[in-house]
């Protein structure tokens, strides 16, 4: 028997973050009110919306406690780290991304239309996890939209891997550079 689908305070703090989130970068980019701070706090938002979701699905999910643990740390640890190696290396933001590295993360973050697409199709993977745990077996069309978000939200962390080694590469590269500079 399926479960009641959840109350409509629960899905109202699952969606308006991410409608707002959807906005609220091109707002300060069209009023010219963009700042480091503000950038930060998109990210840690961001981040916190997706690790709240995580934790309720692993309590639905018990049997994919880790996984999803495993996720929430992807997650924290290549943001924290693409924006700290961005903010040392001398970057006037994250989304800049050298020639030097890598195309993936050059594609991610300089095309709105593919950014948009990765990072929606990852929550609404995650979104659709929680849909399915309250609404019991789904038609053809809620697999399919589910399925392509999986694979949205596979290539979502295959991204967020890139984005880590590319950020531990980085600094590994200023670290080495101020060791040379010590020695002389």
């Amino acid at each position: 028997m399926a479960q009641p689908v959840a109350r409509s305070n629960e899905n109202i703090f699952l969606f308006v973050p991410n409608l707002i989130d959807a906005v609220d970068g091109n707002a300060a980019r069209y009023y010219n009110q963009c700042s480091k701070f503000g950038a930060v706090l998109d990210m840690v938002t961001d981040r916190c919306t997706t690790t709240c979701l995580l934790c309720f699905l692993s309590i639905q999910y018990p049997s994919w406690t880790m996984l999803f643990q495993f996720l929430i740390s992807l997650d924290f640890s290549s943001h924290y780290m693409h924006m700290y190696s961005s903010m040392i290396s001398g970057s006037s933001s994250h989304k800049k991304i050298s020639e030097k590295q890598s195309w993936y993360l050059r594609i991610y973050y300089t095309n709105n239309i593919v950014l948009f697409i990765m990072c929606a199709g990852n929550e609404l993977f995650f979104v659709g996890l929680y849909v399915m745990k309250f609404t019991g077996p789904l038609n053809m069309f809620w697999w399919s939209a589910v399925s392509v978000a999986g694979v949205i939200c596979f290539l979502k962390q295959f991204i967020n891997v890139i984005q880590i080694v590319n950020a531990s590469k980085t600094l590994a590269a200023i670290d080495q550079e101020d060791r040379a500079v010590k020695a002389n």
